[in-house]
């Protein structure tokens, strides 16, 4: 079992930066690989990051690439995502997953365990 906790949502200011962080529980961190995930109202989950487990390999949607940044501490349990230039079409319930390999995953359907979410709101 592996228990998520993201936290680092909010408001911002279209063009602003937020940092969201997922901090692990309940499995040996430096064994899974983890990916961000985020939902819009009224569409589909949608892949956006994904780091393997050593944070050596990275992948990012073409809608967030070059703008955001997954990063992972495996002494502190910790994935994060740094967001820069956010634009409001980003806005999103954001949330944290993560798959019991080693490798990157990037459909939804390859990742076993799931955080709460935390919003994130991005006004124009």
């Amino acid at each position: 079992q592996v228990q998520l906790v993201e936290s680092g949502g909010g408001l911002v200011q279209a063009g602003g930066s937020l940092r969201l962080s997922c901090v692990a529980s309940g499995r040996t961190f430096s064994s899974i690989a983890m990916g961000w995930f985020r939902q819009a109202p009224g569409k589909e989950r949608e892949f956006v990051s994904a780091i393997n487990y050593s944070g050596g390999i990275t992948y990012y949607a073409n809608s967030v690439k070059g703008r955001f940044t997954i990063s992972r501490d495996n002494a502190k349990n910790t994935m994060s995502l740094q967001m820069n230039s956010l634009k409001p079409e980003d806005t999103a319930v954001y949330y944290c997953a993560a798959r019991t390999i080693t490798t990157i995953g990037l459909s939804e359907y390859q990742y076993n365990y799931w955080g709460q979410g935390t919003q994130v709101t991005v006004s124009s």
